[in-house]
């Protein structure tokens, strides 16, 4: 009866119009989508402002249509504040803090001016990487393993150009991969 990872089709009642000719007043209640739940994904939190998941996911669709286009300018994507904000969210809170000495939480006391600057030091091409700061982990056989630590504001940079390659790329490779790369702000 009921396949294994199988969901119900989707059923929809139906009801005659009160006054035919005219849409109907109030909507009738249906199942909600099933798979995928795409239009939920995208809808917009408020009015006047286009979410940046509705951005990317343009970006996905013309990657999907179009496998030879060429992605010439999507630095607009990566120094957008809300991407860079996502991209904040995304990052692992107790993480090590690199040669900045700045950790997650102190950098979210005052967010959204360091992001405006961050943002704006993008646009201008004045955005420089800063050094990874080297730590070494002991191994069981007594050995040291490097490890590079980033700043926050690179995985931060990094992030967000990561999100919209994605958007590219994960067209090419749905269904080689069963790890999700999509992420979203906690």
């Amino acid at each position: 009866m009921n396949d294994q990872g199988k969901s119900d089709s989707k059923v929809v009642p139906e009801k005659s119009r009160n006054k035919a000719g005219e849409p109907a007043a109030v909507a009738m209640e249906g199942s909600a989508l099933t798979e995928g739940n795409e239009m939920q994904l995208n809808e917009l939190q408020t009015q006047g402002w286009e979410s940046t998941q509705s951005k990317l996911q343009l970006i996905r669709e013309n990657a999907r249509t179009d496998k030879e286009k060429k992605f010439t300018a999507l630095l607009h994507h990566i120094y957008n504040i809300d991407s860079l904000k996502a991209a904040y969210f995304c990052l692992k809170k107790d993480a090590a803090a690199g040669v900045d000495k700045e950790t997650w939480t102190s950098y979210g006391e005052g967010l959204e001016d360091k992001l405006k600057d961050l943002s704006d030091r993008l646009k201008r091409g004045a955005y420089r990487a800063k050094p990874v700061r080297r730590v070494y982990i002991p191994k069981p056989d007594g050995s040291k393993r490097p490890l590079g630590v980033t700043a926050i504001e690179d995985k931060i940079v990094q992030r967000a150009a990561v999100e919209v390659l994605n958007a590219i790329y994960e067209v090419d490779f749905k269904g080689f991969s069963l790890i999700s790369t999509r992420t979203e702000p906690a």
